[in-house]
C-alpha cells in the first residue's frame, strides 16, 4: 500500500468505509459534508488509488440507483498486542475483519531481540497459511508508556532493556511497511471502542487488569495519550500508604497489591498460612499458582480465593472512584487477563465507585466487562495503523 488520502474529505470516506463497510455513494453522501458533484469527485479520486474499489450497484432509494464502493478487500494490517507474559498477533483486512490469530506465551522481560524474533515467526506463519502475501501496515502494542511520535517505549517499569528501544524503525525494516507503536491499553480501550462495548461511546476508561494495571483514556472518541506518554498509568496510584514496594521503586501502589502478580502472590501466601484447602491443592498440582488458579477456586466457593479478588476489586475501584470523579466518564470498562475473576470482581469495584464517587458522576455510569477479551489488543493495533494510514501523508 503506497496510496494514501491527499485530503481531509478522502480521509473521511475510507474511515466511513472501513468502520461501516461497503456503501453506497448516496449513502456517504448523507454522512459526509459535501456537494454530490465533489462527493463523486473524491470517490473518483479514491478509486483511482485502489484503496476503494467499486463493489456493484446499491438497492434503490428511488430514482437512478447508486453504485456500493468498498475499500480494496486485499489490504492486510498485522496487529501485534505484547503482553507481559504473551504475544497476540493477528491479520485483519481493511474493515479490522480479523482474518487469523495466533497467540504464544512469551515473557516481555526476554528483551525486544527474543520477543521481536518471536513476532516475526508467528507473522510469517500468519502468512504461509494464505491469509496474507505480506502487510500494507502493522500496529503494535507494549505493556508499557510509548513516546508516541517515535514509537519509542520510555522507562517501562516491567520491561528491563525496552528503555528507548527503536520498535518502529526495527520492526518496519523487519516487515517492509508502515509500523505505529503505542501502548497496550491505549489499544485494547480502540478495540472496544471500534467492534466491542465502547462502540457507541465518545468518552471513556478502559482499565486492563493484568500482570500490571493500566488504563486507557479516550476523549472526544479520540485516546489521549498525555505530554510524554504516560496518561493512564493508574498502576502507579498510591492505594496503601506506606504499602508493598513496587517495581517503580515507590511504596503502596495499587499494581503492587493488585494485580495477576500480586494476586499469584498472595494466593502462595494464604496457602502457607493453611487458609485455603483449594489453592494448596492447586499448587501442589501446578507447582505454582496464577490468576487463574484463583478464579477457579473462587468459582469452586473458596471463601480465601474470593475474599482475595473482592479485596483486590476494592483497592481497584477506589482509584477508578477518584478518576471517575476527575473525568466524569460515558463509560468504564473492565479488560485484560484477570477478568477471568469475573462478576466478583466486577461487583467489587462497582461497590466502590457508587460509593465513592459523586451521584452526578455515577448516576448513568455503566461499569462493564470488555466484550473482546484478547482479541482487542489485536484489533486496536490495526485500528491504530488504519487510523495512520487513513489519515492524508
Amino acid at each position: 500500500m503506497t496510496a494514501r488520502p491527499a485530503n481531509a474529505h478522502q480521509a473521511r470516506l475510507l474511515k466511513l468505509l472501513r468502520d461501516g463497510g461497503p456503501n453506497s455513494r448516496a449513502q456517504l453522501g448523507d454522512q459526509v459534508d459535501l456537494s454530490r458533484s465533489k462527493l463523486a469527485v473524491e470517490v473518483d479520486r479514491l478509486l483511482e488509488t485502489g484503496l476503494v474499489v467499486a463493489d456493484g450497484l446499491a438497492a434503490s432509494r428511488g430514482g437512478r440507483r447508486s453504485h456500493n464502493v468498498r475499500l480494496n478487500p486485499e489490504l492486510r494490517f498485522l496487529g501485534v498486542d505484547i503482553g507481559a507474559t504473551s504475544i497476540d498477533v493477528a491479520v485483519t483486512n481493511a474493515e479490522l475483519e480479523t482474518l487469523g490469530h495466533l497467540n504464544h506465551p512469551m515473557d516481555v522481560r526476554e528483551g525486544p531481540v527474543a520477543v521481536f524474533e518471536q513476532v516475526l515467526a508467528m507473522a510469517a506463519k500468519l502468512r504461509a497459511s494464505g491469509l496474507a502475501e505480506g502487510f500494507d501496515g502493522a500496529g503494535i502494542g507494549v505493556p508499557g508508556p510509548v513516546r508516541f511520535p517515535e514509537g519509542i517505549p520510555v522507562a517501562p517499569p516491567i520491561m528491563p532493556g525496552w528503555d528507548g528501544f527503536p520498535v518502529r524503525e526495527a520492526l518496519s525494516q523487519e516487515l517492509g511497511c508502515p509500523v505505529m507503536v503505542d501502548n497496550d491499553v491505549n489499544l485494547m480501550a480502540m478495540g472496544e471502542q471500534h467492534a466491542g462495548v465502547a462502540r457507541t461511546v465518545a468518552d471513556f476508561l478502559c482499565v486492563k487488569i493484568g500482570t500490571g494495571i493500566g488504563c486507557g483514556i479516550v476523549v472526544g472518541g479520540e485516546v489521549y495519550r498525555g505530554t510524554t506518554g504516560s496518561a493512564g498509568d493508574i498502576g502507579h496510584i498510591q492505594a496503601v500508604p506506606d504499602g508493598r514496594p513496587c517495581a517503580c521503586g515507590n511504596r503502596g501502589c495499587l499494581e503492587a497489591h493488585f494485580s495477576g502478580a500480586a494476586l499469584a502472590r498472595d494466593a502462595v501466601e494464604a496457602v502457607k498460612q493453611g487458609l485455603s484447602a483449594e489453592l494448596a491443592s492447586r499448587l501442589e498440582t501446578n507447582g505454582s499458582l496464577t490468576a487463574v488458579d484463583v478464579a477457579a477456586a473462587a468459582a469452586a466457593g473458596d471463601a480465601t480465593a474470593l475474599e482475595l479478588i473482592r479485596e483486590g476489586g476494592n483497592r481497584t475501584g477506589q482509584v477508578i472512584a477518584g478518576l471517575v470523579s476527575f473525568f466524569n466518564p460515558g463509560l468504564v470498562v473492565i479488560g485484560g487477563g484477570v477478568t477471568g475473576l469475573g462478576h466478583t470482581l466486577l461487583a467489587a469495584i462497582r461497590t466502590q465507585v457508587y460509593r465513592q464517587s459523586l451521584p452526578l458522576a455515577t448516576g448513568n455510569l455503566p461499569i462493564v466487562l470488555g466484550e473482546l477479551g484478547p482479541t482487542a489488543g489485536v484489533i486496536g493495533a490495526a485500528r491504530l495503523i488504519s487510523d495512520h494510514l487513513f489519515s492524508p501523508a
